[in-house]
């Protein structure tokens, strides 16, 4: 224990990993541990991704072909534990790089912002146990919890976002599972360039019944630098489904609390969610009503850790709240055809708490179209058009792509 504390000392995750496998080795377990190095499983998981954004503002379009490659080895299980070690790999392809990343310096302010900057890292590198009835990770590793509206992977990126630390679920009846996790840095989707060291706390408790899933949480966030901060957060959450005939009916609830501490200034702010929907032949109909609340026009509720493309429209307009908060309301259609599955969705956006300048805050309308072929092929494209109000741009961005899964 004491090599481990060291490692993280140093934030290094490779040593965490090799810390972990030396104390898998010793002693009695030498066979079955080169017998699970020798009987592990290798993974490999290829993005080739278009993308375009065109915006009404002084920047020129932007263009990217990228392809991400993530390679993964497990090893087999020895009593218990195993341990996992995964790069990815994100190249511009056939030159097409007309894009800015101004979060690591690429084209700053000439192209609109295309977040996937070429780059080659560690993704994962854990040493895990599992037993019946509780789990555990230590090292670098992919956290997503509960729809990722909080805690998420950004698995929408090319670079997705992992974090450094402990994860441990503990499940002492089936329908209650407690999760926790202690987390040192964040490792955001830019490469390396803008990782946060961290002193994160997650707690997580779940409670499944006959009708949805009950959550509460409690995310605890620092950074560990030389200022005093803090971002806490406190929420419940239920999610369900439930048959009335023919039909079944899907719903959502959530509210929770936030608290924002800085050196200089302290902050209180609400978040709420109400969704509702039913599914009938296949098709997927839902209306919803979301409010990252503000603090007198002077902060937004923020979710820093969550995967915010998911959440507010697909152009990205909102991926930091506006000072004066952020209501969405929102209706959607799913469905499928041709073997693939599609989806429209319809956002209204206003400010929580109107001032003078800022109150509509625009629409946009999404669509996307996903197909799989087989268990290792995916093709998908997807559009969204955001039309700007109180001085936001307007903004059309359009993603093809196709993956294969090894």
């Amino acid at each position: 224990m004491k090599n481990v504390k060291q490692c993280f000392k140093r934030k290094s995750l490779t040593c965490s990993v090799l810390v972990g496998l030396t104390s898998i080795s010793g002693g009695s377990w030498a066979e079955d541990f080169t017998s699970a190095l020798s009987g592990g499983k290798t993974n490999a998981d290829f993005n080739l991704r278009y993308e375009n954004v065109a915006q009404d503002n002084a920047l020129q379009d932007a263009n990217a072909l990228t392809l991400r490659t993530r390679l993964s080895y497990t090893t087999g299980n020895v009593s218990g534990w195993s341990a996992m070690v995964e790069m990815e790999d994100t190249r511009i392809v056939l030159g097409q790089g007309d894009y800015s990343v101004p979060q690591t310096a690429y084209q700053s302010g000439i192209y609109s912002v295309i977040a996937d900057p070429e780059h080659t890292e560690l993704d994962q590198g854990f040493v895990q146990y599992s037993s019946a009835t509780f789990s555990a990770k230590i090292g670098r590793q992919v956290i997503a919890w509960d729809g990722q509206r909080h805690i998420g992977h950004v698995g929408w990126r090319q670079d997705r976002q992992t974090f450094d630390g402990f994860s441990g679920k503990y499940n002492p009846i089936d329908a209650l599972t407690l999760n926790y996790a202690y987390l040192t840095q964040r490792n955001r989707i830019f490469a390396e360039a803008q990782d946060q060291d961290s002193k994160d706390h997650l707690l997580n408790a779940a409670y499944l019944t006959s009708v949805g899933k009950l959550t509460a949480y409690g995310y605890l966030l620092e950074l560990d630098n030389s200022t005093d901060n803090a971002l806490d957060t406190y929420g419940v959450s239920f999610v369900g489904s439930s048959m009335v005939g023919d039909t079944k009916i899907v719903y959502a609830a959530e509210y929770a609390s936030q608290s924002s501490e800085t050196g200089v200034a302290n902050f209180d702010a609400h978040y709420m969610l109400l969704e509702a929907g039913a599914v009938l032949s296949g098709i997927t109909g839902k209306l919803g009503y979301e409010v990252l609340g503000s603090d007198n026009g002077s902060y937004g509720f923020a979710t820093p850790l969550a995967t915010l493309h998911k959440f507010n429209g697909w152009a990205d307009t909102f991926l930091n709240t506006p000072a004066q908060g952020l209501v969405d309301t929102y209706a959607s259609i799913a469905g499928g055809a041709m073997g693939g599955k599609w989806l429209l969705a319809y956002h209204t956006f206003a400010a929580d708490e109107a001032s003078a300048s800022i109150d509509d805050l625009g629409s946009e309308i999404d669509a996307s179209y996903v197909r799989a072929y087989g268990a290792n092929y995916t093709v998908g494209i997807k559009y969204a058009a955001y039309s700007g109000d109180s001085g936001k741009v307007d903004t059309d961005k359009l993603w093809a792509w196709v993956s294969a899964k090894f």
